[in-house]
């Protein structure tokens, strides 16, 4: 509401990043966030690589990269889903999910803590589990500064607006769309 039509304010943010290391050399992570979104959702989504060589490709079906999905909010949980041989003695595969949710295991649980409410709690307690520390705060100021460095200075040509209620603009789809693969949507 009241925005204006040339506002520039940043409220959605989505790249293509790697991490500097052996153990994760070559392995992109796509980060994607933005206010005002087609849902309300966080959570960590990894795609496992596909083997370099297929066996049975030609005879397994599926070929869905297994995908390991840790839901943080709205609902706390763990979904794996991974192909399957079926039983006998062929090479058919088929999905299967294999999920786990607070809210749909145990149910005779009510109340569960809201973030804010564990995170004031550890807190009270001493207890630094959840708080981020000095290091990790200053390594992610030094990716997010030159960004916003860089938009301030930078005047934009055609800035990438977006709907309410949409899951942000088309760009965010080409930085992941370049690599054969879309972002999860629920």
């Amino acid at each position: 509401k009241d925005i204006p039509s040339g506002s520039i304010t940043p409220t959605f943010f989505a790249a293509k990043l790697f991490i500097d290391n052996w153990r994760w050399a070559g392995v992109p992570f796509y980060l994607r966030t933005g206010k005002r979104l087609a849902k309300r959702v966080t959570e960590i989504s990894i795609h496992f690589r596909q083997p370099p060589l297929k066996l049975f490709s030609s005879t397994c079906g599926i070929r869905e990269p297994n995908l390991l999905v840790l839901g943080i909010q709205p609902r706390e949980k763990i979904s794996l889903h991974i192909g399957v041989k079926h039983p006998g003695v062929g090479n058919q595969l088929y999905p299967v999910n294999m999920n786990f949710s607070y809210e749909e295991d145990m149910p005779g649980n009510t109340h569960f803590a809201l973030p804010y409410e564990r995170l004031l709690l550890d807190c009270m307690k001493g207890d630094r589990t959840l708080f981020a520390r000095q290091d990790g705060i200053e390594a992610m100021w030094s990716v997010v500064d030159p960004i916003i460095s860089r938009w301030e200075n930078t005047p934009a040509l055609h800035f990438p607006n977006y709907p309410a209620g949409t899951w942000g603009p088309k760009e965010a789809d080409d930085i992941i769309g370049r690599d054969g693969r879309q972002w999860r949507t629920w």
